[in-house]
Order: structure tokens, then C-alpha cells, then sequence
């Protein structure tokens, strides 16, 4: 049995896939270990769901972000080898389409939402911010180690998907949202 600890990184450093060894406060150590703690959040949302179209996307999405985080752990060595995108463009529009059905039973967006409501929801408005971290994140690492646009595009959506999936997961679970009253009107 191997044991998990390696103490290679006592010193502050982690190695990339192909071997670079870079702190561990690195952009690109940052961006996919919020892709990894969006993933967790994903865990804790999956527990309260009990919605099969949901659940189902939810574990795509869980198994697409172990993709883009081995991308991201990747050094620009290893990495420029890659024939193709870790996000197949169909992903996208998956989640595109799993949006335009809940938009479709929820009612018109006229106000700014407070995070909340059922736990489910309040879940996935604690994943929704956490994957917009993320997206600024790879954004940044992207302006000084290109970062593949399919990627990028499919962590753009799943923030939208999230914020949808939060006035969905009210809705069906009968709990009313709060709106934020706006002082100065």
C-alpha cells in the first residue's frame, strides 16, 4: 500500500504533471485547485438532489472537472502536445440545454437574487461563486500560459448554469427566493 504522503512538498513546492516542480502558491496551483474545490462543492450539492436529470449532470460535470484540472495541472511542455480540447464542444451544449429547460419553469429574472433558500439552492449559489473564482482564474493563468478557449467557454457556463440551477432548485423545492431591495430607487 502506498502511503499518501510523499513530503516532496514540505517545502512549499508541487510538481506539475511532466514534472516542473512550482510553489505551490502558483497561479496554475490556484486555478485548478478551485477547479478541485468546485468539484467538492459538487459533492455536497449531489447530496441534497434527488432529481435524475440533475444528478446526471451534476456527475458529468464532476467527472469534465477532473479533466480540466489534470489540463490545467499540466506544464506547457507536457501540454503543448495535446491534439485536442479536455471539453468537447457537446458538453456545452449540454449544460446550454439543461439551462433553457429550468429557465423554462422558473419565472423571469427582474430583480438581483440573494443567495439562498433550500439547502440545495444555497449550495449551488456557494457553487456558482466558486466556479466564477475559478473562471478568473484561469483567465489570468490563460495571460501568461495559454489556456485552451473550450475550457474557458465550458467553466463560463457552468457559472450560469449554477446561478439557474439555484432559482430552479427554490422553485421545485416550493421555497421562496429573496431579492435584493434596492436603496436607491
Amino acid at each position: 500500500m502506498s502511503k499518501v504522503y510523499t513530503k516532496t512538498g514540505d517545502k512549499g513546492t508541487t510538481s506539475l504533471i511532466g514534472g516542473t516542480r512550482v510553489k505551490k502558491s502558483d497561479l496554475r496551483i490556484e486555478a485548478y485547485g478551485t477547479v478541485d474545490e468546485l468539484n467538492a462543492y459538487l459533492g455536497v450539492l449531489s447530496s441534497y438532489i434527488t432529481e435524475p436529470d440533475t444528478l446526471n449532470l451534476l456527475s458529468e460535470i464532476q467527472n469534465v472537472l477532473f479533466n480540466v484540472g489534470c489540463n490545467l495541472a499540466m506544464g506547457d511542455d507536457f501540454k503543448k502536445d495535446l491534439k485536442e480540447s479536455v471539453v468537447d464542444s457537446m458538453l456545452i451544449d449540454h449544460v446550454e440545454k439543461m439551462i433553457d429547460k429550468m429557465q423554462a419553469a422558473i419565472p423571469e429574472l427582474r430583480q438581483f437574487v440573494i443567495p439562498g433558500g433550500a439547502r440545495s439552492a444555497s449550495f449551488a449559489h456557494v457553487a456558482r461563486t466558486v466556479c466564477r473564482r475559478a473562471e478568473r482564474l484561469i483567465i489570468a493563468l490563460d495571460a501568461i500560459s495559454p489556456v485552451d478557449s473550450t475550457l474557458m467557454a465550458y467553466i463560463n457556463r457552468l457559472s450560469d448554469y449554477f446561478f439557474v440551477l439555484s432559482r430552479y432548485l427554490n422553485i421545485i423545492e416550493n421555497v421562496t427566493e429573496k431579492t435584493w431591495k434596492n436603496p436607491c430607487k
